[in-house]
């Protein structure tokens, strides 16, 4: 079978499609997936770059969905033809968090799907959404689950609250669908005007150019009369998170996942305290709280926005696209 892997040093230079070793027969507890599809984070990016540090060799991509192919001794939550969709952190079943790290993440720590085909135990993988092709069902391992454990796990949105999207990529967006499809008002911001029309088209309430208003965590204040957002999907770090401070509600929720904007800077701590508010640090979920999203997906018909869609021995290509930050949403890979 065909795969992308990883030579050092690492970087998109670097990558390169290859002949794997065929993907064995499934053993006791395992299931064999024909792989269909993927999308990009930017954990992902790290790791092709060189940031993460992948072993020589490394199969990258953290997503992966497909069909069963065959299932070994034991299995009955799935059988052959399902659709299924992996899991970020494997060993993350059920419970409080109990990793602080890559090791074994997929496309990191060990091979991810960057690859036609793999034998995994059953565990690693749900059920994917119905109706949803491999694509769609791939941007839910990162992306998705991190929208919903934090608005939905931690958040416990319901309907009339508001939340402030930071930006476009796949978190945001997939926070603003989850938002609206419960209920709540939407605010957003982005650099590109054009983008900005999109949001609106998605249901985004009120919407604001960062680059043209520096000062937008103000703004926001003010389109809640004072009040403050209840949810801020914060993406950026240390250089946004004083502008979402002042956004936000006192007692209200900033959700991080992201360091877009580096991994250390001044915090208004004093304001944080003041708005008694609660700062969560978010990287993805567990296996159940992805089974719980596919529920829920079933029941609203949320679907993602995918913004184009490389094959796989285009992935350099693909990163690069996503490294121009022209994206809106998540950019697949058909496998």
């Amino acid at each position: 079978m065909k795969g992308i892997k990883i030579k050092q040093p690492a970087g998109l230079e670097n990558l390169y499609y290859t002949d794997l070793d065929e993907a064995p027969e499934p053993k006791a507890g395992e299931i064999q997936v024909r792989i269909q599809g993927s999308s990009l984070n930017y954990h992902d990016y790290s790791v092709v770059k060189g940031i993460m540090k992948p072993a020589d060799g490394r199969i990258p991509l953290s997503d992966g969905a497909g069909v069963i192919t065959a299932v070994g001794e034991g299995v009955t939550e799935f059988k052959v033809g399902d659709h299924v969709v992996s899991c970020f952190f494997p060993d993350w079943q059920d419970g409080p968090p109990t990793v602080a790290d890559f090791a074994r993440t997929p496309g990191d720590g060990i091979d991810g799907y960057a690859c036609e085909m793999v034998t995994k135990p059953a565990s690693w993988f749900t059920l994917a959404p119905e109706g949803y092709t491999s694509v769609e069902a791939a941007s839910l391992t990162t992306a998705g689950l991190t929208a919903w454990r934090s608005l939905v796990v931690h958040g416990k949105i319901k309907a009339g609250d508001t939340v402030l999207i930071l930006g476009t990529g796949g978190v945001s967006i997939f926070s603003l669908l989850f938002a609206r499809a419960m209920g709540a008002r939407v605010f957003a911001t982005s650099s590109s005007d054009e983008k900005i029309q999109r949001l609106q088209k998605l249901g985004a309430e009120q919407t604001l150019n960062y680059r043209q208003n520096t000062e937008w965590g103000q703004t926001v204040l003010d389109w809640t009369d004072g009040l403050g957002v209840d949810h801020i999907i914060e993406v950026g770090g240390p250089a946004t998170l004083p502008q979402s401070i002042t956004a936000g509600r006192i007692g209200g929720h900033i959700h991080l996942m992201g360091v877009l904007t580096g991994i250390t800077g001044d915090i208004p701590t004093a304001t944080f305290m003041r708005k008694q508010m609660k700062l969560q640090g978010m990287i993805v979920g567990s296996r159940r709280q992805q089974q719980d999203m596919v529920r829920g997906i079933n029941a609203t018909g949320v679907k993602p926005v995918i913004d184009r869609s490389f094959t796989l021995a285009d992935l350099a290509d693909a990163f690069r696209y996503e490294e121009s930050g022209s994206h809106f949403g998540k950019i697949g890979v058909e496998i």
